[in-house]
């Protein structure tokens, strides 16, 4: 099976929730050189408090999606599933969809967690392209892939969104590896910039084992890093079982997606991701261990399908997770 392209899907999920819902919704600092990066092995972990959790219910419910040129119309879909947060995925990064977006949050009285990075260029979630193409590691399109995530930065900052999030892609495991060190460069810089405009930068799992991840947030040395946690991520690309790797990056957590999925079994290609309680993600044990690490963010939901069958999975995404966290 061919996997989607998940830019593609977030691209379309808006349209998708709008077939399912018809009728019910109405209307581093440049200056930090390469010699640094071994320097900050043993730090304490970095991740800060975030302020827009005070005063909010913890692990609150939410939904990924992207806003296309209608953020009225995404955030009316996330307002009828009765979720009170979402992660924002924009493609085009227009000015004119800063005050859509911003009035439609607001209208809908919805939180916006964070924006979601990717591309440009061709991105394959595989085993064997996915090296060449995912996030920042790939040379050949990693200049580029930095000037969109500071103009995403920019844009979250207009809209009010306090944290900017991508996958670096397959970080290497050495850290003596050049592209190790080239890639961890230009983790700073995006994450420096972000911290310039006030927010936080967080890598979502997937691709990198859990340990690489924090090293590589360690050698960064910056304190406006985050991990968006992926449950499923972390079986599909066959890297961690999530019930352990919590244990790594809990410290670091700041959002988390609410998927499930089947560990590989094709060497060339990604486990199969399928509705939450399907898989095996551990969710009992993971929503109590987040409880016991008192993490206060949000748990968005994550169905990377399209057409009604998506709208049915976010449903009873919902109702399992309400139950799981009281």
């Amino acid at each position: 099976m061919i996997k989607p392209n998940r830019r593609a899907f977030l691209e379309i999920s808006a349209g998708a929730l709008a077939a399912g819902l018809g009728s019910r919704v109405a209307a581093a600092p440049s200056g930090v050189g390469e010699d640094q990066l071994a320097g900050n092995h043993g730090a304490e972990p970095l991740a800060p408090a975030i302020p827009a959790n005070e005063g909010r219910r913890p692990l609150r419910l939410g939904l990924i999606l992207g806003i296309g040129k209608d953020p009225d119309a995404a955030m009316a879909k996330v307002h009828e599933l009765g979720l009170p947060t979402c992660q924002v995925f924009v493609t085009e990064i227009e000015p004119q969809l800063v005050g859509r977006l911003r009035g439609a949050l607001d209208k809908y009285k919805i939180e916006a967690t964070s924006l979601v990075v990717g591309g440009p260029g061709k991105e394959v979630w595989d085993f064997y392209e996915g090296p060449l193409t995912i996030g920042l590691v790939p040379r050949e399109t990693r200049e580029a892939r930095i000037a969109h995530i500071k103009k995403a930065s920019d844009f979250a900052k207009q809209c009010g969104i306090e944290a900017v999030q991508t996958h670096c892609g397959f970080i290497p495991e050495n850290p003596n590896d050049p592209v190790y060190k080239e890639t961890v460069t230009a983790m700073r810089e995006a994450a420096g910039y972000c911290k310039r405009n006030g927010q936080n930068f967080r890598y979502e799992t997937g691709q990198e084992t859990p340990i690489t991840l924090v090293r590589a947030i360690q050698d960064v040395g910056l304190d406006n890093q985050g991990v968006n946690f992926d449950l499923a991520n972390l079986i599909l690309y066959g890297k961690a079982n999530p019930v352990d790797a919590v244990e790594l990056l809990g410290p670091y957590v700041q959002g988390i997606h609410a998927k499930d999925g089947l560990w590989p079994t094709n060497p060339k290609e990604l486990g199969q991701e399928v509705p939450i309680g399907k898989g095996k993600v551990d969710f009992p044990r993971l929503i109590g261990r987040l409880k016991e690490l008192n993490y206060r963010g949000a748990v968005t939901i994550e169905r990377e399908i399209s057409g009604a069958q998506q709208m049915e999975d976010v449903r009873a995404a919902k109702a399992y997770l309400e139950k799981l966290i009281g």
